[in-house]
């Protein structure tokens, strides 16, 4: 059972933290980066992954999630280095960060801000910098949020206010996985749309603007997990994250869309303990 702490930044914004509790002395935490949108609870399916494995889970809402304060015009770097604070408050010194879609360039962020303290980092089905070349765009079927945040903020706020969720993004194997294991993730998604937009509205525009970091400054071995059907994050976004990062791996999943490469969980939990020796 996890347990919500509010954490107060140097800066006196507020971070909500969901933490599953010790883990065995000489087990690594794992510190999970939400999508977008996500409240930043954590989710059944990667708590029950990571106990199976005698491991703590830590999840942190970004600004604007979940009870967290906002941060208007935040990079994704800020994101990393406010859990530094995170982890000296819940006694953390060395974690694994694992981030799925817009978690990860979050993951990314903790590893490139806070390198003495990630010992492995994972992004699943997580979005590349950004690019105006044609393959960064290209196989999204939903790109109009990215494109109204490249226009900045104020623009990205007013295609807010008509966006609609187009089911075309999910492919069938998605479906299967929102209305099977991954149903929470689902319901939670809900949720966080319900507490408003500025959340998903200020993710957009982090990730369409410099991140604060070069994928050349993540110095901990990373895998990339990327499912060939996405239709979210389509799979250029993946070989540009490996041949950015000094110590990049990639898994791809064939058969995988956006939601249903969450499967890879475990095994990716996997192969991070192995770091761990």
């Amino acid at each position: 059972m996890a347990v919500e702490r509010q954490v107060s930044l140097p800066d006196g914004r507020v971070v909500v933290v969901h933490d599953t509790g010790p883990s065995p002395a000489g087990v690594p935490a794992l510190l999970w980066h939400h999508g977008s949108p996500q409240t930043g609870a954590l989710l059944p399916p990667v708590v029950g992954a990571a106990a199976a494995r005698g491991m703590r889970v830590l999840s942190a809402a970004r600004p604007s999630y979940g009870g967290s304060t906002p941060a208007p015009g935040r990079d994704v770097a800020s994101v990393g280095a406010d859990l530094g604070f995170v982890l000296d408050a819940c006694g953390v010194d060395s974690v694994f960060v694992m981030g799925a879609s817009g978690g990860g360039p979050h993951a990314l962020a903790c590893a490139a801000m806070l390198p003495g303290r990630v010992t492995g980092a994972v992004s699943i089905a997580g979005i590349a910098p950004y690019s105006d070349a044609a393959d960064w765009w290209g196989g999204m079927v939903a790109p109009g949020g990215l494109r109204a945040a490249v226009l900045g903020r104020d623009a990205r706020v007013r295609y807010a206010e008509s966006d609609s969720f187009d089911p075309a993004v999910f492919v069938e194997a998605d479906w299967a996985a929102l209305s099977g294991t991954w149903a929470p993730l689902g319901e939670d998604a809900q949720r966080a749309e319900r507490d408003g937009a500025d959340g998903l509205v200020d993710d957009d525009v982090a990730f369409v603007t410099p991140w604060g970091f070069g994928l050349d400054d993540v110095r901990s071995p990373v895998l990339v997990v990327q499912g060939s059907l996405d239709r979210v994050i389509p799979p250029a976004h993946a070989e540009q994250l490996v041949r950015g990062l000094p110590l990049g791996e990639l898994w791809v999943r064939p058969r995988d869309g956006h939601v249903a490469v969450l499967d890879a969980v475990p095994v990716a939990l996997d192969w991070l303990l192995a770091l761990a020796g």
